[in-house]
């Protein structure tokens, strides 16, 4: 049995076409794999990263950019710890579909869950229609970590997920702290246990 210390599952969503697979495919296999085709529904990629010295596992989940598929995607938002949302910025009809995106995680995923915009495809230097700070404002709009990168140059991608790695690392040990803190103790045989601190929040 592989060794680890979290998982933690990682959700991408975003138009097909995209870049959604490449960029998985880039951080977990080191490939880009051209004319990729569509995902059809969700598939799925696993690769375990070390963080402080630990091990921690991420669980990346592909989901297909069709509407026809929506629904089925949107069944995932609920166990992501993180989001990634991607459009094309070479690509301005992608960066227009962002605020449905935005709706479906509002209404399906965890409250305040870890959400990053991402605009992929920056090797594309002379199709460019999405400017970066324009991302980078939308992006600040809705309170989402902002990025660009190039699954084909491998550009920011391995940046993207080792950051998001990092990010739910730190949250998993305040959280682990927490609930060491509240432990609770008793003070003779004939109290109830008491909780060590004044409240104990549930994640």
């Amino acid at each position: 049995m592989e060794d680890y210390k979290y998982l933690f599952k990682i959700v991408l969503i975003g138009d097909a076409g995209v870049g959604k697979t490449c960029l998985v495919r880039r951080f977990t296999q080191g490939l880009f794999p051209p004319g990729q085709a569509a995902t059809i529904g969700v598939d799925f990629m696993i690769k375990t990263v070390e963080i402080d010295g630990e091990r921690v596992k991420l669980q990346i989940w592909d989901t297909a950019g069709q509407e026809k598929f929506r629904s089925i995607t949107q069944s995932y938002y609920r166990a992501a710890n993180a989001l990634i949302l991607v459009y094309d910025v070479c690509s301005q009809a992608t960066f227009d579909s962002l605020p449905q995106w935005i709706s479906d995680i509002e209404s399906f995923a965890k409250h305040k869950v870890l959400a990053y915009l991402v605009g992929n495809k920056i090797d594309q230097i002379n199709s460019r229609e999405v400017p970066s700070y324009i991302g980078k404002q939308w992006a600040d709009r809705f309170e989402m970590r902002f990025l660009e990168t190039s699954a084909k140059d491998a550009e920011n991608v391995d940046i993207l997920f080792y950051d998001i790695a990092m990010e739910l690392t730190k949250d998993a040990r305040e959280k682990d702290k927490l609930e060491s803190d509240c432990t609770g103790f008793n003070i003779s045989p004939n109290t109830k246990t008491i909780n060590r601190c004044t409240a104990c929040f549930k994640f």
